[in-house]
């Protein structure tokens, strides 16, 4: 394979694997990959990891406490309330592909903010939707609610994929694995926290509160964000307001069978995480008769063993391979989907959301990692914006599908129908998904070679 660098050449296939083909001086020790490792990921904690952890956090408050306030607030059926929960996701399956091609117009760091400022005062409005539909009358309550849902989503959607591009864009492929595990570890970490504190703000302070607690951490994250990210953007020289789409329109042509293949994965992957969301809380509260505060709890310790292994996640996927993370992960996770149905109490509905929270945490970070290998560096944002739309059809339909499979025949069979997409997302990935460690995406050409662009 002939030299496109003029550099010094790495002989050794450990340093070759973990991104070190060539280099400008002689090539680096294990000791010293090691140490670049762990000097990237530390890093990250500040401009990527905590602000993170606040805004999963605060969507985490809202797990307990959306559905109980759409249905006791509005006296709405499964269907409404599902769709109030399936609103958000909405928002970002419109937004996703727009905040791929901002981030490449704007840069990351922009485009971050933005979205989480969105996020934030959406959210904090949601507690004031039938006073604010009341005083302005543009509205009735239920649909400013929704509403206001579609603008947390898109807000969302730019920090979701804005955060991801830059992962993409500052830690190499060999490493990466890790890099995004951590990111949904954190992220679990706020879903453990979040549902507890929400319950507990729900019961005291009334249902309305927790809508500002969650608000004001997204606040707090965008904060954050503003002093300690530094653009990662590259310049491409593209010629043409259209070349964004032309260029996703390439990728797509040129990889179709690994983009359809992984993206049906993602879709079946992602209705079982997002739909599990809503089930639990409804099955423990209507079939169960529990209390907010023991639905936030369930959650809570369920999230605890979820987000105790995004570590071990990580090294799988960048020991193993991919595949090696994300097979097992939603085969758990529909065993313990299909154990809801029979669980009776507190004590086994626990068991049940423990199984799911053990399968969901060994496959912390396994989407965005697969995108992010998929993704070629030419393309990073137009592409995570098609990936992440992939996905979010999936988080948008799964709770959309408990609402209606709920109104129709029940909680019970919905649940049976989310254990089966499980089973559909792991039997895909073995089938038709080849594995992306060692094997990135070829490059895609564009019209000027990529510059950097100095940082914010």
């Amino acid at each position: 394979m002939p030299n496109p660098t003029g550099l010094t050449p790495c002989p050794s296939p450990e340093a070759v694997e973990k991104g070190a083909r060539y280099h400008r001086d002689p090539c680096p020790s294990e000791g010293v990959v090691v140490s670049a490792s762990r000097s990237r990921t530390l890093s990250l904690i500040l401009p990527v990891y905590v602000p993170s952890l606040l805004l999963s956090a605060g969507q985490g408050i809202l797990v307990p406490t959306l559905p109980l306030f759409a249905q006791d607030r509005f006296e709405v059926n499964f269907s409404l309330v599902s769709l109030v929960v399936a609103a958000a996701g909405l928002g970002t399956l419109i937004s996703d592909v727009p905040a791929g091609m901002l981030i490449e117009r704007w840069g990351r760091k922009p485009v971050m903010i933005a979205g989480t400022f969105a996020a934030a005062v959406a959210t904090m409005l949601m507690g004031t939707a039938a006073p604010l539909a009341a005083v302005t009358g543009i509205f009735p309550a239920y649909v400013a609610l929704v509403c206001l849902r579609l603008v947390a989503g898109g807000g969302s959607a730019m920090w979701n994929i804005s955060r991801m591009a830059y992962i993409a864009d500052v830690v190499p492929i060999a490493d990466r694995g890790r890099a995004l595990s951590t990111f949904g570890g954190v992220g679990r970490i706020g879903t453990f926290v979040g549902p507890f504190v929400g319950g507990l703000i729900g019961t005291w302070f009334g249902l309305e509160a927790s809508f500002y607690v969650a608000g004001g951490l997204s606040l707090i994250g965008a904060a954050i964000s503003i002093f300690t990210i530094h653009e990662s953007r590259q310049a491409t020289g593209r010629a043409g307001k259209h070349m964004q789409w032309a260029l996703v329109g390439t990728v797509a042509r040129r990889h179709w069978r690994d983009l359809t293949a992984a993206g049906s994965a993602q879709v079946f992957a992602q209705m079982i995480r997002a739909g599990r969301q809503l089930i639990v809380p409804l099955y423990a509260s209507n079939t169960l008769g529990l209390s907010v505060a023991e639905i936030g709890s369930i959650v809570s310790i369920s999230s605890a063993v979820d987000m105790s292994l995004f570590l071990p996640a990580g090294i799988l996927m960048d020991k193993l391979g991919r595949k090696f993370a994300s097979v097992p992960s939603f085969i758990v996770l529909a065993i313990g989907m299909a154990m809801v149905p029979f669980t009776v109490d507190y004590a086994t509905l626990l068991i049940a959301t423990c199984v799911m929270g053990f399968g969901n945490g060994i496959g912390s970070g396994t989407m965005m990692t697969l995108g992010a290998d998929l993704a070629p560096r030419e393309a990073t944002g137009e592409f995570l914006g098609v990936w992440r739309l992939i996905g979010d059809a999936g988080t948008s339909g799964g709770p959309m599908a408990v609402g209606a499979i709920a109104d129709l025949i029940g909680l019970g069979p919905a649940a049976f129908c989310l254990s089966a997409t499980g089973i559909l997302a792991a039997s895909t990935l073995v089938v038709f998904v080849r594995e992306t460690l060692g094997n990135p995406v070829a490059p895609v050409r564009i019209n000027a070679p990529p510059s950097p662009v100095p940082p914010a």
